[in-house]
């Protein structure tokens, strides 16, 4: 029942993922139409950039020129080197009319003012750009200081004369900055490098001048959203290297009650269909979690081998199709089970399966496949110290412990001879690394006996050593036997030969011997030392051996 109640969770919850997903898309749909409301403001912003960096640009040409004009003019030289400020005033204000809105200071030598209009501060030729001009050279730049009394930043531009300087300016007054955020439709802010604002629109949200120059945020002022973003020029640095920006304000509040509106329209339809399909998925789900249910009754009975068929599903659709396919199953396994039964008298269980897959030529067939012996030594002095029970035992721990690092590298026990396991690799599935996983099992299998020795020992027993011989080559794999009973195995030289390599593995000394053939087949995997050339039985040529160290 936690099942069936697991299976129609499920597919309430398939009936709900299209509502899921619209949800998500909705919060995505959110985010998405909050970026376009960024973009459109970060719009605004870069016309209110690229309007105001226009309207410095004509400001500086002008400022140039006025200056290298009035640095120029015979009787402003006069003025400043008679140090008449009547004349100065004179020429100064009749240049006004052409260039209004500017500051114009002259200067004589020693820094004496001969003439100021609209800069009225003191100080001013303590300038560093003052300076400069005064010391015979052209200067030009912001000054954060200013000429005049509002302290407002002010862009000078100062040319030499013979008699001294001649220095005009403009100040980034609020009335400009007004100018030009009413232009862009945007809330301005001239802020400098402490983050102080020097000037503002009216409308300026307070705390916006704190964005950074790579940020671009919204922020809520009382019943208002702003987004704010802020830029510079290389213009607004001054001498000192004070940096001065523009932070730009745009309000986006009825655009954002809009969205907000949208959104929650999107939300209350994709909430109705939402219930709507669940109602419509719970009922499904209890029709097909009953009919799955009887299935799944029906599979665990097939489990115990208890061959039932699935009654009264009535679907009309592909789980009816499925129980259907489902009883036809339960036929089919009936009858290979009593196949299987049949075909296990006569050979083992892996060979069972692989013919029942219809793999197997049971006529015989050669390939080449790689044969492992492994055999304990001196067991006829280790049988006559115990009795038949204790033997049986010891050899039952012994096959078990072999037997799995054997099957672990998809090997084959053939058969048990006595103390001895024959095992092979690449039969009856091919395997073209056949003789690397014998090898390999080998080296498990000299493990497996380190850990079944230490029990040995701890239990008062001595421990057993053994020798394994592998040699890979041709076999004949096939049934033999009798009619009445029959065992599918691999015959021929190399079966013989790896039994030699095992029996050889006493008199050389050495745990785990493989032949020349097997070499060639694993020496860049592991750890191999030649031992000699022996001569085996029903062999003319000798027969290069090596002992396994371990794995490389």
């Amino acid at each position: 029942m936690v099942r069936l109640r697991t299976v129609r969770a499920k597919l309430v919850a398939l009936a709900s993922v299209s509502v899921v997903v619209t949800l998500i898309m909705l919060v995505v749909l959110g985010w998405l139409m909050r970026m376009q409301l960024l973009d459109e403001a970060n719009s605004r912003v870069r016309s209110a950039r690229r309007a105001y960096i226009g309207d410095l640009d004509d400001r500086i040409t002008i400022l140039k020129l006025a200056a290298t004009l009035l640095a120029d003019n015979p009787d402003i030289q006069r003025a400043i080197r008679d140090g008449d400020r009547a004349a100065g005033d004179a020429e100064a204000a009749a240049f006004l009319k052409l260039y209004p809105d500017s500051d114009i200071v002259l200067l004589q030598k020693n820094g004496t003012a001969v003439a100021k209009i609209g800069c009225d501060g003191e100080g001013v030729a303590g300038l560093r750009l003052v300076k400069e001009a005064l010391a015979g050279n052209a200067a030009e730049g912001l000054s954060g200081r200013g000429c005049g009394n509002e302290r407002a930043p002010t862009y000078l531009a100062a040319r030499p004369t013979d008699a001294g300087a001649v220095v005009v300016g403009f100040r980034f007054t609020p009335e400009r900055l007004a100018s030009t955020g009413k232009k862009a439709s945007l809330e301005l802010a001239l802020v400098n490098a402490k983050g102080e604002v020097v000037h503002a629109t009216p409308g300026f949200p307070p705390g916006a001048e704190s964005i950074s120059l790579d940020e671009r945020r919204m922020v809520d002022v009382g019943d208002k959203t702003y987004v704010v973003d802020a830029f510079t020029d290389d213009r607004l640095v001054s001498g000192r290297g004070s940096a001065y920006r523009l932070v730009a304000a745009r309000d986006v509040t009825r655009l954002k009650a809009k969205l907000y509106r949208n959104l929650g329209i999107a939300f209350a339809i994709v909430l109705a269909a939402g219930i709507v399909a669940i109602g419509w998925g719970l009922r499904s789900a209890r029709v097909m979690s009953g009919a799955l249910g009887r299935v799944s009754g029906a599979l665990s009975r097939l489990k115990q081998q208890e061959y039932v068929k699935v009654d009264g599903v009535r679907t009309g659709d592909e789980l009816e199709d499925l129980a259907t396919g489902f009883n036809e199953m339960v036929d089919g396994l009936a009858e290979r089970d009593k196949l299987k039964t049949t075909m296990g008298k006569y050979m083992t269980e892996a060979v069972v399966e692989h013919v029942m897959a219809g793999k197997v030529q049971l006529g015989g067939e050669t390939f080449t496949a790689t044969i492992l012996f492994s055999d304990i030594r001196s067991f006829t002095a280790i049988s006559e110290k115990m009795d038949a029970k204790q033997l049986v035992g010891l050899l039952n721990e012994y096959f078990t412990e072999m037997v799995d690092v054997v099957m672990d590298e998809n090997g084959v026990v053939d058969k048990y001879i006595g103390d001895a396991i024959m095992a092979v690799f690449g039969a009856p599935v091919r395997n073209p690394d056949s003789a690397i996983s014998a090898v390999r099992a080998a080296v498990g299998m000299r493990t497996a006996l380190d850990a079944l020795n230490k029990k040995l020992v701890a239990r008062g027993s001595k421990p057993i050593q053994t020798g394994i011989g592998i040699h890979t080559g041709e076999v004949v794999a096939g049934n033999i036997g009798s009619e009445k009973r029959m065992e599918y195995t691999v015959i021929g030289d190399s079966v013989n030969l790896a039994s030699r390599l095992e029996s050889a593995t006493k008199e050389l000394g050495v745990a785990v011997l493989i032949s020349q053939d097997t070499y060639e087949l694993v020496k860049d995997h592991f750890e191999l030392r030649p031992v000699k050339e022996i001569t085996v039985k029903g062999r003319e040529q000798p027969v290069m051996t090596y002992e396994v160290l371990g794995l490389e």
